[in-house]
Order: C-alpha cells, then structure tokens, then sequence
C-alpha cells in the first residue's frame, strides 16, 4: 500500500506538471515495479501483453469509419434528414445537432470524431440562425460525447475486454442511458432557446421533404441496423462489425455517394494511425498500471478500507459518480476505464451491482469528462470549430453538464433501465 501511495504521489504530480497523460501514467507504474524490486522491463511486457487482444482491432477500425463518414458526404445526410424531422420546433437547429451526433454515434464510436463531423456543420448553420456562437459550441461537444455511450462504443469496448463481460450485452446496456442523456439534452437546448428566442424554421412542415431526405440519407441510416444488427445476430463479432463498416462507408462514399476518390483515402488512413496511436500509447501504459494494482492486491485493500465505511452499494456508486468527476478533470477516458475498473468492481460485484450497471455509471462519468476542462478532448474540438475561448465554452457547457450528471445519478438508483435489454437478450 506505500508503494501505492507513492505512485499516486509520482502520478498527480507528474499530471500537475503538464506531462503527457500517457507519460504519467507509465512513469508512475515504472515506479511502483522499482520500489517491489522488479525490473523496469517489465513494464513493456504488462503493456505488450495487455494489448495483445483481438477484441483491441475495433479500435482503429471505428476511428477509421468515422474520419471516412465526415469526409464522404455520409454525416451531412443526416443532418439533412433530422432537420426535416425537428427543424420547426424552437431550438430546431440545436435538437437536430444532438439527434445527429446520436445517429452519427452509433456508427462511429468516437466522441471527437463525432463533434468534428457535426459541428462542422451545425455550428455555422446554428451561428448564421442567430445562435450563440459559444452555446453552439458547447452543445455540440456535449452532444458529440454520446458517440462513447451510443453503441457501438470504443471505451464500451476497451471496458468489456477489461470485466471479461460481453462486448454485444455491454452495447444493449447503453441504448435506453444514451436516449435518456440524449433526451436530457434536448429538454436543455429547447429550454435555453426559448429564454433566448431560438426560433425553428419558418417553413411548414412537408412530408414529401422527409420522405426524400430519407432516401438521401438511407446508406448512412443503414450503417448501424449492419453493424448492431449483425452483431446481435451472430453473424459477425463486434471487431469484424468494425471491419465491415469501413468497407461499407468506404463502397457507399466512393461509388454510390461520389464525394471522395481513391486520393482521399491516404489522408483519412493517416488521420486514423494518428488518432489510434495516441489512444492505443495510453491503452498500454494504463493496462500495465491496472496490472499492477491487480498484482498489489490493491483493489482489495481499497475494498476493505471502503465496506469499512459503508457496504450500501448506491452511497458507493455516489462516492464513485463524485470521484470520477473529479478525476475526469485530469485523467483520459480509457486511462480512467483501466484504472477504476480493476478497483470497484470487484467490491461492487460482490455486493450484488452488475458489472453492466457500473460500467454504465463508468461511461457516463467518463463521458462528462470530455466537456470539462482541462483534458476536455470535445471542448479542444468544438474550440476549433468555433474560435471560441475555453473560459466561454466552460461557462457555456456548464447547463448540458448539469443535465448529463443528473441522468447519471438517476441511473445509479435506476439499474433496472441498465441492465433491461442485456436480460432480455438472455
């Protein structure tokens, strides 16, 4: 437990510093291993062997669909289709960016691929309309963050292969929390563009209008009912569903769609390698940390010391709502997965929470994580997009942060909403 302590100690100060997330966690465990007198090496085969996974190739494959989605004209469709669906209503143009980034979250799986793909788009339209430019933003990073909880979902699946859960029972367990933040941040859009007078569009509503921006977008429709549709089916795995849906959006966007050629691909295969490299240095660093604390019997240590508190596993899942939030300010999405995974579940297992049910709770918490700042990725994109200072789209994200951390607390006194359709795929 000292030798933990001090690791802590390496971590927080290293993170303080300024070092790179991947670099404090690595140093941070290169310490723990010195300090119980085991060579430094070893280090290298924890992240080597933790990364050794088939599971583990969805990851480039979903980053890649995204990055091909937004270049081939695939993501503007269905905005297209949504603004003929909402766009009348008050806030028309703010709820057809969340139901876009919804729809656009089920194919790609990324939370910045989505902000990038959408907010290039909704926020000059929402800005032209007489939008805030900063709320523009800000709810288009809040919004972009269920691309990690709509499935499919590449921290879904970095956490199911960390559990040893299923991938496909981990992704039924996010449809109706992903409707719920999806909804909540509707009521908030509808609410603020009310007291601002956001109003819709002026043109009535046309049937023969959604009926043919429905056939234009009905290829990118397709591409989840494919991907979920074969998974649950058995016809293929959740990795070979990522394989399949780069091939798809790669035949849709080069010969059905026309808006990319064969040029175009090397600059979204570099994109890709780019994004994938920095997630998978992190994903094998934090996997030999987690090893680490696994090998320490820490988590039963923190265990102990917890069910020495409380053994009420709601005011447990509160205490971790409250940690992850906190931690999020600092801490990467996937570091924080293989970090809290090894240390709670085990203790909330054993008093009866489901594994699903947490990790739940965990992607939620994780997801507010990309709207605050400092580490805040969706923040860093939607500031791209839109000029904006992150002091403005802190203080502009705060009420969609507000609505995202109620339906989580809802959630955690809510575990049948969960664990629903995983039993009822059973």
């Amino acid at each position: 437990m000292v030798s933990f302590g001090f690791t802590m100690i390496i971590f927080v100060c290293l993170l303080f510093l300024g070092v790179p997330i991947a670099i404090c966690i690595g140093m941070s465990t290169l310490a723990a291993l010195m300090m119980n007198g085991i060579s430094g090496g070893f280090i290298a085969q924890l992240s080597f062997s933790g990364l050794d996974s088939f599971t583990y190739l969805a990851i480039p494959m979903f980053i890649m669909a995204g990055f091909v989605m937004e270049t081939g004209g695939l993501s503007r469709r269905i905005v297209g289709f949504a603004s003929t669906l909402v766009g009348r209503t008050t806030g028309g143009l703010g709820i057809v960016t969340v139901i876009a980034c919804m729809f656009f979250a089920a194919i790609s799986g990324s939370s910045p691929a989505t902000v990038a793909a959408i907010g290039s788009m909704m926020v000059p339209s929402m800005v032209e309309k007489g939008y805030n430019r900063h709320f523009a933003g800000a709810l288009t990073a809040s919004a972009g963050s269920l691309g990690i909880l709509i499935p499919p979902s590449i921290p879904m699946i970095i956490y199911a292969v960390t559990a040893e859960i299923s991938i496909g029972d981990m992704f039924l367990a996010g449809f109706i929390p992903g409707a719920m933040v999806g909804i909540g941040l509707i009521l908030t859009v509808y609410l603020i563009a009310r007291h601002r007078g956001y109003v819709g569009q002026a043109e009535p509503f046309d049937a023969s209008k959604v009926a043919s921006a429905f056939w234009d977008a009905k290829w990118a429709l397709l591409t989840p009912v494919i991907i979920l549709g074969g998974i649950y089916s058995g016809v293929f795995t959740a990795t070979e569903a990522a394989c399949i849906t780069v091939i798809y959006t790669l035949i849709v966007s080069l010969f059905v769609h026309k808006e990319i050629s064969v040029k175009d691909i090397r600059p979204i295969v570099v994109k890709s390698a780019i994004t994938t490299g920095c997630v998978i240095i992190i994903l094998g660093f934090a996997t030999a940390f987690a090893r680490y604390l696994t090998m320490s019997q820490i988590p039963q240590l923190i265990g102990q010391a917890i069910l020495q508190v409380t053994d009420n596993p709601m005011i447990i899942l509160l205490i971790f709502v409250a940690l992850i939030m906190f931690t999020g300010l600092f801490i990467e999405t996937a570091a924080q997965i293989l970090i809290y995974t090894p240390l709670f579940l085990p203790i909330l297992v054993e008093l009866g929470i489901s594994p699903y049910h947490f990790g739940i709770i965990l992607i939620v918490g994780t997801e507010l994580a990309l709207i605050t700042p400092p580490v805040g990725v969706n923040l860093f994109v939607a500031k791209g997009i839109t000029g904006s200072s992150m002091v403005q789209l802190t203080k502009a994200v705060v009420p969609f942060l507000l609505s995202m951390l109620l339906v989580q607390i809802a959630l955690v006194f809510l575990p049948g909403v969960v664990t629903f359709l995983p039993d009822l795929a059973k």
